[in-house]
């Protein structure tokens, strides 16, 4: 009971925080709208977002859009790889993956390491809009899901 009222009361707080934040301004319709598109952000995009505000360069989001853009608009072919562990890569695994990468997309590739203790072992990789998942979640998922799919189509 307690942890739901402290769920409901940050979450009350960070709502009302950004309310009174966008009257001060003049923008709470503004701000609504905003946050209802939040959602959409990806992992990375909510990571850049929270690294640049505790680094207190918020001030350089509309440079970093511009040079975001002039990045996509060049004739640059590398592809950024996200690869996301349970604990951090050794330098082995990283070589592996740079290599197998480059190969399998035939482009230089940038790689972008995340950290994430969920997936509890195993590798998420994402590129291009695709994403290949071995983690052990992943796994334990699917070992749920076939053997919830044969109990309830088993026996009558």
């Amino acid at each position: 009971m307690t942890s739901k009222m402290d769920h409901e009361d940050k979450v009350e707080a960070y709502a009302r925080a950004l309310i009174e934040a966008a009257r001060s301004e003049g923008r709470a319709n503004a701000d609504l709208v905003q946050w209802q598109h939040a959602k959409k952000f990806s992992p990375e995009v909510l990571e850049t977002l929270a690294t640049m505000q505790a680094e207190e360069d918020t001030d350089l989001i509309n440079d970093v859009a511009r040079r975001y853009k002039a990045i996509l608009d060049s004739e640059d072919t590398t592809i950024s790889v996200t690869v996301t562990t349970a604990v951090p890569m050794d330098d082995e695994l990283r070589n592996e993956v740079r290599t197998a990468m480059t190969e399998q997309l035939d482009a230089p590739i940038y790689l972008v390491e995340r950290i994430d203790p969920k997936i509890i072992g195993g590798i998420v990789i994402e590129a291009r809009g695709r994403r290949y998942d071995a983690s052990v979640r992943a796994q334990l998922a699917n070992i749920r899901k076939t053997l919830s799919a044969s109990f309830i189509g088993g026996d009558d």
